[in-house]
């Protein structure tokens, strides 16, 4: 069975991961309500919660179709959750509030080492079942805005996404290589949709956005106004890829959003990480799941089509978990 979950409350998280609980009680302890659920690699794959992003994004919509599979060929309960993305998922893992979830690279790599948004909230163990696809960090802006740089945006009104979502997380430590800080710009932290209406109506300048090409909400703005994708390029860019093992070099090709020129960018991981209270026999049997049906995966959005067994493999933060390593190993 398949349930879709909305955004988290306190009291609505916890009533749930307690129903869980009774339930895989009742059941005779089969997979449990979450992460801390039961006792550290011993739980089954019965019951899966799959934290993902907001309903509109892709996180949420691969996810759906991943609960899905799970639910058909495992016979699972499943759900997927609806959330704020990169931290808070991490947090649902390590708070037993989710068995798999969709992440970014630099998110694992700061919970790992406590730093950022996990600064004093250090997590030990977040075992990844595979590097999904890349996802491009842009900054965007429309022609006559005065932003050619990304020095440029002193001054200025910028979204950098929701406060500590996986984009934000992206804007901070990108300014901070540019030599900035939140202190020399307007930093307004707003989800995608609302920050291209602001700017589309003149009352932003500049948005980050973390997503995989093209973004639907720039597409979007592009109907109205020139979108312009601002290029990382000099030092800042050469400190970013030589000091986070997450970054990648990339490119926003010409044409993306109808602008005439390439812009060279970053790329991040997307990984799905899963509770270290899993077995190993159960996250061999979802990663198995999941890549032998990878058609059904793929086809749930366009940027789900990269996701393969040979770019799975490819963790640049954390480790496989010892289930999924089996798997691809057997793939050769």
């Amino acid at each position: 069975m398949t349930r879709t979950l909305r955004r988290p409350r306190t009291l609505a998280a916890a009533a749930g991961i307690a129903a869980l609980t009774l339930l895989a009680t009742a059941c005779g302890g089969g997979g449990g309500g979450g992460g801390g659920g039961g006792e550290e690699g011993e739980q089954s794959a019965d019951f899966i919660t799959i934290a993902t992003g907001g309903s509109s994004g892709v996180y949420y919509q691969v996810g759906a179709t991943m609960s899905e599979i799970l639910a058909d060929e495992l016979g699972a309960d499943t759900s997927v959750q609806s959330t704020g993305a990169s931290v808070e998922n991490l947090t649902l893992i390590q708070d037993g509030g989710a068995e798999l979830a969709f992440t970014q690279g630099d998110a694992v790599d700061q919970a790992l080492a406590g730093e950022g948004a996990f600064d004093g909230k250090q997590i030990d163990s977040l075992p990844v079942v595979a590097n999904l696809y890349d996802q491009y960090v842009q900054l965007v802006t429309i022609e006559g805005s005065g932003i050619d740089s990304i020095e440029d945006i002193k001054g200025k009104s910028v979204s950098v996404g929701d406060q500590n979502s996986g984009v934000e997380l992206n804007a901070r430590t990108v300014v901070d290589a540019y030599g900035l800080s939140y202190d020399d710009f307007s930093a307004d932290y707003l989800p995608y949709a609302e920050a291209i209406d602001q700017m589309r109506n003149g009352q932003l300048d500049a948005a980050f956005v973390t997503s995989g090409l093209p973004n639907s909400a720039v597409t979007d703005l592009a109907t109205s106004d020139d979108v312009k994708v601002v290029p990382f390029t000099g030092d800042g860019r050469e400190k970013l890829l030589s000091e986070h093992d997450y970054f990648g070099e990339g490119e926003v090709p010409a044409g993306t959003y109808g602008d005439s020129k390439a812009a060279e960018t970053l790329t991040i991981p997307n990984l799905l990480v899963v509770s270290p209270s899993l077995s190993d026999d159960a996250v061999y049997d979802i990663t198995k799941t999941l890549f032998d049906n990878i058609d059904k995966v793929q086809s749930s959005h366009n940027a789900a089509k990269d996701i393969t067994v040979d770019n799975a493999q490819d963790v640049p933060v954390s480790e496989l978990a010892p289930g999924a390593k089996q798997y691809f190993d057997e793939q050769g």
